[in-house]
């Protein structure tokens, strides 16, 4: 070996990737390979590693014992066993450089260390209500540049008759009205209460007035919820 050693062991993770770190050097053909060139230039690494006091691996004694085998049985009259196992070493060669042509392109696309990730940032909880009040001709015309197919007019009307209050009915109210509806121990049905009954308030509170009644034991339901009659009160 001519000169100072140009490599060390730990370059290589195994035998493979050191007789492919040889055949690149000398520049060797992969799918005939030389068995003898190859066989000495890997014999004067061992030997060099041993002079610098580097501990081998067994798998790279045992591929320098493969290679002395292949060498020897191409040398009887019959060499075929030797080109089968030289054939076996080439194929085993090509697939870990196509190996490491893989590893190499992958690694060329890994981006996760450019990649930067900020942490989520805490957004203040945003109030779902609309608490602003718009006249209802500036809502007619907001309307209106929707798209809406309405006149100005007909969307106005409906602005104002939106935004106007609600008359709120009170339980109170509907305690009164569902007493005076079952004064003389009539029977009533719970639907009745609310027929013609089509404002909001009204029907929740005819809902609220039946359940605080029967709570205080004011009136019954039958079994099936549908019929209402009224409680004798006590002491009478």
């Amino acid at each position: 070996m001519n000169g100072q050693l140009e490599f060390q062991l730990d370059v290589f993770t195994g035998p493979l990737d050191l007789l492919l770190h040889l055949i690149s050097k000398h520049e060797l053909n992969i799918n005939d390979i030389e068995i003898s060139k190859l066989l000495e230039q890997y014999l004067l690494y061992i030997e060099a590693a041993r002079e610098q006091d580097l501990e081998l691996a067994g798998e790279f004694l045992e591929m320098a014992a493969r290679l002395v085998y292949i060498k020897t049985v191409s040398l009887l009259p019959k060499p075929e066993e030797a080109e089968r196992a030289k054939q076996e070493l080439q194929g085993a060669l090509i697939e870990y450089a196509l190996c490491q042509q893989a590893a190499r392109e992958l690694k060329e696309r890994f981006i996760a260390d450019d990649i930067f990730v900020r942490a989520p940032l805490k957004l203040a909880k945003v109030k779902e209500t609309y608490a602003l009040t718009h006249e209802p001709d500036i809502l007619a015309d907001v309307l209106a540049r929707l798209g809406k197919r309405m006149t100005e007019n007909q969307l106005s009307e409906k602005i104002t008759n939106t935004v106007t209050q609600e008359r709120v009915v009170t339980v109170t109210s509907k305690v009164v009205f569902v007493l005076r509806r079952l004064f003389g121990g009539h029977e009533v049905s719970v639907a009745s209460l609310y027929e013609g009954v089509t404002d909001r308030s009204a029907r929740v509170a005819t809902f609220l007035a039946v359940l605080e009644l029967t709570r205080f034991g004011r009136i019954r339901l039958n079994e099936d919820n549908t019929l209402l009659t009224l409680c004798e009160r006590k002491g009478r």
